[in-house]
């Protein structure tokens, strides 16, 4: 492994056994913590809108939908921001982009800065918002750039854990908004918080992490993920898991104040629990599908989340808070779960299908390597609509019918496809499967 003075590594084989134990696991583990910290700070931007929502009380002149409409446009730039970002790390380095990713935070914490006050329009709002929107695209950029520092086997592990880290900036900023609700401070006491960590993160990226060559300029890679049935495939399962895990974070909140009259500090004890497991639980998912298999625990995590989502909707009928709080922090748990697995099984599927073509030893590692990395990214970026998705239905939901209830129906029906899908394409064993479709039990 050699680099010159700008952190650039020009040989890198994780799956050498001698070269992982001599050096590859130190600076893989050096450059996973520094990528954790950055995009933890970028979920925090990206979801504070959801915190800073319940700041607003009646003097912003805000009704409810105007709310659910707000954090679903955040919700929806941070989705689309994940495209360009899986780019960027082909372009630019994965230590490079990560500095720049992080300090671009700055622009939409300073704006929200200067517009958090009563009087200010809801269309500036709106703009405002939109700017948080690339906090969400960190994810793409991390989780593409970590994937290939580590071998195909810690995979589950690192690629949960990078993500976990980066999930649990959710649950931070809303016991942050907690602490600063409870102390009667205001939404710009929490904004003010956030400045001076990211340009911590920006500068701790800059002195400790690193770029791969091999993975720099391969821009091509991204266009062949998406020509590939497997990378929208796995996006329908992501929009299941890491749609509600963040649909979920941002509404959740809102539901507590608009469905059982929640105040604000009432609603920011019980918002931050739900995010937080799932985000704790993550990597656990990941160790899962390390030893069972990835589409085995996707397939029973869509079973599971399809059983809470019906117990939901019988506590929210029957307008009963304790249950209706348990039950959603048992969903977000098993977004968390199904968050780990789901993308354990992206790597293993195009090392299987570079087999398949032929391929062996380093050039199906590197060819698999290539494809998964860029389809994380992709990936990502459909799942996050999902997030767009779940605060649009409660958004009509509560037009429609005043609660929840409708949109829940709708999520079940969701899982259920999830799980009909997964079992199909990832687990069924027909007599004469394709070689070119991996199962991935």
């Amino acid at each position: 492994m050699t680099g010159n003075g700008r952190r650039w590594i020009r040989h890198w084989d994780p799956e050498d056994e001698t070269f992982w134990r001599e050096t590859g696991e130190r600076v893989a583990r050096r450059n996973l913590l520094f990528s954790v910290l950055s995009e933890h700070i970028g979920f925090s931007v990206w979801t504070m809108w959801s915190v800073l929502v319940l700041f607003m009380g009646p003097e912003y002149g805000l009704t409810p939908a105007d709310k659910f409409l707000l954090t679903s446009l955040v919700t929806l730039v941070g989705a689309v921001a994940r495209v360009p970002y899986t780019f960027a790390v082909a372009l630019f380095g994965g230590r490079n982009w990560t500095v720049v990713s992080a300090g671009l935070l700055l622009v939409p914490t300073a704006a929200a800065l200067a517009v958090m006050e009563p009087g200010t329009s809801f269309r500036t709002f709106l703009l405002v918002g939109l700017l948080a929107g690339i906090g969400g695209g960190n994810f793409a950029s991390s989780m593409t750039n970590i994937n290939a520092f580590f071998p195909l086997r810690r995979k589950g592990w690192a690629l949960g854990l990078n993500a976990g880290g980066g999930n649990i900036g959710v649950p931070v900023v809303q016991l942050a908004a907690l602490a600063v609700i409870g102390a009667g401070g205001g939404p710009r006491v929490l904004l003010g918080i956030y400045l001076p960590l990211i340009v911590v993160a920006a500068a701790l990226a800059w002195v400790f992490m690193d770029n791969l060559a091999d993975v720099r300029g391969d821009t091509g890679a991204a266009r062949d993920a998406a020509r590939d049935p497997h990378t929208w495939i796995m996006s329908v399962l992501y929009i299941g898991t890491f749609g509600s895990f963040i649909g979920y974070s941002f509404a959740f909140g809102q539901v507590l104040t608009t469905q059982f009259g929640r105040t604000p500090l009432q609603a920011a004890y019980l918002t931050f629990i739900g995010p937080l497991l799932g985000s704790l639980v993550r990597p656990v998912g990941g160790r899962l599908a390390d030893r069972y298999g990835g589409a085995r625990i996707t397939l029973w995590t869509f079973v599971a989340m399809g059983a809470a989502t019906g117990a939901l909707i019988a506590a929210g009928m029957a307008g009963s808070l304790s249950p209706f709080v348990a039950v959603f922090v048992v969903l977000f748990l098993l977004s968390g779960v199904g968050n780990g697995s789901s993308f354990k099984m992206v790597p293993g599927i195009f090392q299987r299908k570079a087999l398949a073509r032929g391929l062996v030893g380093e050039a199906a590692v590197a060819h698999g390597r290539r494809l998964s990395g860029a389809s994380m990214g992709l990936i990502g970026a459909v799942g996050a609509l999902g997030g767009v998705g779940i605060n649009l239905a409660f958004r009509q939901s509560f037009l429609t019918v005043g609660s929840g209830t409708g949109a829940f129906v709708a999520f079940l029906a969701y899982y259920g496809l999830c799980s009909a899908v997964t079992w199909a394409v990832y687990l069924r064993r027909p007599a004469a499967a394709p070689s070119a479709v991996p199962v991935l039990t």
